[in-house]
């Protein structure tokens, strides 16, 4: 299915970013809370979770949306490593998994303090190999811990350090082009704030960056960054696209009344914006590459 996609310009500089005549297509629909959207550019296929069908879907230019793997543990977002290796965060066993290449799964994270997690959401790996992940306390769960957290892990997985607690329900998080600084949103107050990035992989003296607030239905979700620094958040009617000065320049509007959830790059050129939405997966070609997964080290 194909149709004309709404693209609501705000402020100039989006037609430098996407035509305004962009088309959206709809790769699949029927998701029970589809999200973290990953494209594996060496393998030319797309990975997204459907949550709460506990499953993983597999989606490639030749075989449409097909099963990968069921049950996942009700995964969410998804990653890779620097050695191209699956990082999961799961909401049922409440962990941080990583896919070893001979099948195997090793548990990054699932405690902090002696204490178990809440339900780990999105996750983005650092080019050293370090590993940050959201973990909000969903609404109605009983949990052990008494705050929400942002985590760090060594890329030797030997230390998890907590970074931030003070988010009410922190969601997407995303580091700028140079990894200087660290982008994490809240879906409690649909705003993101930015850091900065220390040499210890720690992070301080963060800012407020924008709220995305409007008429139409949702919070801020998954998050992505292209390579000239824009900041792409799911929101409220799509795809919010936020310059590094924090301008909104305009936004993809999925044409859903469900909550947009996530967004990746890829394909070939990276300048393929995969969605996803509650309940469908959707592309739309841009005019600019996005930060490429697994990260590479940044060109100093």
């Amino acid at each position: 299915m194909e149709g004309q996609m709404p693209i609501e310009r705000i402020f100039p500089g989006l037609e430098d970013i996407v035509s305004m005549e962009a088309d959206i297509e709809i790769l699949g629909t029927g998701y029970d809370v589809a999200e973290g959207p990953l494209w594996f550019n060496d393998l030319e296929y797309l990975l997204f979770s459907d949550i709460r069908n506990n499953r993983r879907m597999k989606w490639t230019t030749e075989e449409g949306v097909t099963l990968n793997r069921q049950p996942t543990n009700h995964g969410n977002g998804l990653t890779r490593d620097p050695q191209g290796r699956l990082i999961a965060c799961e909401h049922l066993s409440r962990s941080v998994t990583r896919l070893e290449n001979d099948g195997n799964i090793t548990v990054v994270a699932n405690k902090f303090g002696g204490v178990q997690l809440n339900t780990p959401n999105d996750v983005v790996v650092k080019s050293d190999g370090s590993i940050y992940f959201t973990d909000p306390t969903l609404t109605g769960q009983v949990g052990d811990m008494d705050y929400s957290g942002v985590y760090r892990v060594s890329p030797d997985l030997k230390n998890i350090d907590l970074v931030a607690r003070d988010f009410p329900s922190p969601n997407g998080l995303a580091f700028s082009p140079d990894e200087k600084l660290l982008y994490i949103n809240d879906f409690s107050h649909s705003h993101i704030r930015v850091f900065e990035v220390q040499s210890n992989g720690l992070i301080t003296n963060d800012r407020l960056f924008y709220t995305l607030k409007g008429i139409r239905q949702g919070s801020t979700d998954g998050m992505k960054v292209d390579k000239i620094g824009n900041v792409y958040c799911t929101g409220p009617g799509g795809v919010w696209i936020i310059n590094p000065d924090g301008q909104h320049l305009g936004t993809i509007l999925t044409g859903s009344d469900l909550q947009t959830t996530n967004c990746a790059w890829g394909e070939k050129d990276g300048k393929t914006l995969f969605i996803t939405t509650r309940d469908s997966l959707m592309r739309i070609r841009l005019k600019i590459p996005g930060v490429e997964v697994p990260a590479v080290p940044h060109r100093k």
